[in-house]
């Protein structure tokens, strides 16, 4: 008679709660983490990370290239100026930290930003800063470049930072944002590029341990723009707010990819992007993964997306992915839609006398101001909605 053996169920290792195939990493998160642009895949309509992308306008950021070193950075307060105390701007190589200390590369086009150019802006706050502090990358030229742009704060600090893009340029960039532990920090990422200027970045954000960061990303401008955002917390309740607003013309493409990572205890985040699109060929993506892994106990997360269609033809895409590997949460939730501008409203405006145009302008005002307005910076939100509106008349 043949030995009976027992049945081996496998039992979870408390320090490594992925040890098992029952718990595996997102599946809405499949591509690897790494620094070699030989470990991802060439972008393809056939990998789901590129389904909505219009790859043949971005062949040229899929292989490792010399930049052309015509970007500018500069640093000074909002106001314009000195840069405040406690506040520094270095060059460093990309081999010494912080840089790349923040996660690894997550597709093709990070990797290959990671590659090409062989040093990183390091802007580091070490103490409060009353004035928000601007960094301005301004480009002249449709040289093929690349920025590497890394953003650290101590421990305690409450600042703003705004990091204003504009002009002519083909950029590949890299942003690293790490906050310390119990820090209130606010970053922006202002995106007026020339319309036929292209633009490929990758956000990766470390939430300090009983930190809280509000990160904003505003496209106002741009023929092709796709920037990714991967994040995950350092210690237990951090708090993050990730805030999107994005207004595609006719021809224009602007995707944003977000990916919350819940890995600590008792943490909160909240993402909420809102898009406008006029005219045929207008084209926004918004896709946004949360993970709640097995250990974050404790979570609250919830994300939303909403796109108005303000002249048919244009095409947004709007997926939103929730994986919760973690029972003992306090909630998550994701909502999205794609919509037209409502009858009832402008024909409310137009029969009191404004004009159909000007109704769609309060329209439009309505629908992004609560978000200006929580990106909490006034310096910044006339000029906003000022451009909106100009988008608005074109």
């Amino acid at each position: 008679m043949a030995e009976r053996k027992e049945i081996s169920i496998p039992v979870a290792d408390p320090t490594n709660p992925y040890a098992i195939p029952a718990a595996m990493p997102s599946s809405a998160d499949k591509n690897p983490r790494s620094f070699s642009v030989e470990d991802f895949a060439l972008p393809s309509r056939k990998l789901d990370d590129w389904r909505f992308t219009p790859v043949e306008r971005l062949e040229e950021f899929a292989s490792v290239f010399t930049p052309a070193g015509q970007v500018q950075v500069s640093v000074s307060a909002i106001d314009g100026s000195d840069v405040p105390s406690g506040v520094s701007c270095v060059s460093i190589p990309k081999s010494q930290a912080p840089a790349g200390t923040v996660s690894k590369p997550n597709d093709r086009v990070s990797a290959v930003e990671w590659n090409s150019g062989a040093n990183a802006v390091h802007v580091h706050l070490a103490e409060d800063t009353s004035v928000p502090v601007l960094v301005r990358v301004h480009s002249e030229s449709f040289e093929l470049d690349s920025l590497h742009l890394v953003i650290t704060t101590a421990a305690n600090v409450h600042a703003d930072i705004v990091v204003e893009h504009d002009g002519d340029a083909r950029l590949a960039e890299g942003v690293e944002i790490s906050t310390g532990d119990f820090s209130e920090v606010s970053t922006t990422f202002i995106h007026e590029w020339s319309d036929t200027s292209k633009h490929v970045g990758n956000h990766r954000i470390h939430v300090g341990k009983g930190a809280t960061l509000r990160h904003s990303v505003v496209t106002l401008g741009g023929q092709t723009v796709r920037i990714r955002m991967d994040q995950d917390f350092g210690g237990e309740q951090g708090d993050l707010t990730m805030l999107g607003i994005y207004f595609a013309e006719p021809g224009e493409h602007i995707e944003h990819r977000t990916m919350v990572v819940h890995n600590q205890p008792e943490c909160k985040s909240r993402v909420i992007y809102k898009g406008a699109l006029s005219g045929q060929g207008a084209h926004s993506t918004w896709v946004g993964n949360a993970l709640i892994e097995p250990t974050a106990p404790g979570t609250d997360s919830y994300e939303l997306n909403r796109n108005l269609i303000l002249v048919p033809g244009a095409i947004a895409d709007s997926e939103p992915n929730l994986e919760i590997e973690n029972g003992n949460i306090v909630g998550a939730g994701h909502a999205s839609s794609v919509g037209r501008f409502d009858d009832e409203e402008l024909f409310y405006l137009m029969s009191r006398g404004v004009p159909e145009k000007e109704a769609q302008k309060l329209v439009v005002a309505g629908f992004f101001n609560e978000l200006i307005e929580e990106i909490g910076i006034p310096a910044i939100s006339e000029h906003l909605m000022n451009t909106v509106n100009a988008r608005l008349e074109r």
